[in-house]
């Protein structure tokens, strides 16, 4: 079955830098597109970033352009955001999900916890 497992959150300062990794597996990774999604207890789900099946083409949302990064390992079956210039706004719960834009009924992870704070 399809299973995605999301790593690297952690307590990071201002202006801080994490890398969240996302392991995939269940099916062929390199057919689909992938990204990150983050969650704010009490709000909906807000899609940070894309990436399509090769990797050339990406997106991301207004708030974090410019700061973070999508990228994909098709051999290792894993896709990364790195975040630099962490902002407390961007503390939420990380999730990657199988598709390139928001879509609250693709596959996505257990979801890894970020918080920027001093």
């Amino acid at each position: 079955q399809v299973q995605l497992v999301e790593s690297g959150g952690d307590l990071v300062q201002p202006g801080g830098s994490l890398r969240l990794s996302c392991a995939a597996s269940g099916f062929t990774f390199s057919s689909y597109a992938m990204s990150w999604v983050r969650q704010v207890p009490g709000k909906g789900l807000e899609w940070v970033s894309g990436v399509n099946t090769n990797g050339y083409i990406t997106s991301y949302a207004d708030s974090v352009k410019g700061r973070f990064t999508i990228s994909r390992d098709n051999a290792k079956n894993k896709v990364y955001l790195q975040m630099n210039s962490l902002k407390s706004d961007d503390t939420a719960v990380y999730y990657c999900a199988r598709a390139f834009r928001l879509d609250v009924g693709a596959p996505r992870g257990q979801g890894t916890q970020v918080t920027v704070s001093s």
